[in-house]
């Protein structure tokens, strides 16, 4: 049996296990599994430690692990490194190799959707995926002025250091400033839920896209107010699906992943747990 694993905290909730089964079962790989494990920072050294390196195929890793596994791992990607985290961990003949994937799952999602590459970017959140929202519109080509929004611009160190190391450097502002940053082509919000509900009126008012990270509860206040604006609108879900599809790509070996069968799979289970509150 040859085994990978999603591995975080909290990460009962995560939809990687129904999204890598789907491309397991599509792909007839019936000796591949792919489990769940509550695993926070001082637990991921000894789990990568126990494990047999002839059954693990790899790990995708959440929050709080990204930074953790770059210390862990026996090679680092330049990208991982610019970004400044890892969501992938794949068993090489050196030992693990850290990468990250959300790139590709923002930068796939976007054009998927039709989004031209802007001319200019405000970011609300200074997080990972900030960063790896930086990092995926160096890859379409973006070159023009990005502005981070942050509810606390003294915690930026994160998001403004994998600028620098990107050659993308950006500017910082206070999120309550919003107003005056919203004449610009696309909106990358990396809040958590609810976060920029206050907001989605001025965001739709104005005539930006929008990539709202979030994928439930869907769609939300700022993504409903767009579209009915008219303008493009890119969820949660799409770089969820497209980071998956990459990890399964690296894990497998496999070129021609089976996105259609991972996306039924993944919209399938959102529209159960819609049903089911709480589960």
């Amino acid at each position: 049996m040859t085994r990978a694993a999603v591995l975080g905290s909290p990460v009962a909730h995560s939809l990687s296990p129904v999204l890598h089964t789907a491309a397991y079962a599509a792909l007839g790989l019936e000796d591949w599994s792919y489990g769940i494990v509550e695993c926070d920072e001082a637990g991921l050294g000894p789990f990568l430690a126990g494990l047999d390196p002839e059954e693990w195929a790899g790990l995708s890793l959440t929050m709080p692990l990204k930074r953790r596994a770059m210390e862990l791992a026996d090679e680092v990607t330049d990208l991982a490194t610019a970004v400044g985290g890892a969501n992938t961990l794949v068993r090489r003949d050196r030992g693990w190799s850290a990468l990250n994937t959300d790139v590709e799952g923002i930068a796939t999602a976007l054009t998927e959707a039709g989004v031209p590459t802007p001319a200019s970017t405000v970011v609300l959140g200074a997080g990972a995926t900030a960063a790896s929202a930086l990092a995926a519109l160096r890859e379409l080509g973006a070159t023009g002025p990005v502005t981070v929004l942050a509810r606390d611009t003294a915690r930026t160190g994160e998001v403004t250091e994998a600028a620098e190391r990107l050659g993308r450097p950006v500017r910082v502002a206070p999120l309550a400033e919003i107003d005056r940053h919203l004449d610009t082509d696309l909106v990358v919000s990396t809040l958590p839920s609810g976060a920029a509900d206050e907001y989605a009126k001025r965001i739709a008012d104005s005539r930006a896209d929008l990539f709202d990270v979030i994928y439930a509860p869907w769609p939300t206040p700022a993504a409903t107010a767009v579209a009915a604006r008219g303008g493009r609108v890119v969820g949660g879900f799409p770089m969820l699906l497209h980071q998956a599809v990459a990890q399964v790509r690296l894990m497998t070996g496999v070129d021609d992943v089976p996105v259609d069968a991972m996306r039924a799979a993944g919209e399938a289970e959102l529209v159960r747990r819609s049903a089911q509150p709480g589960v």
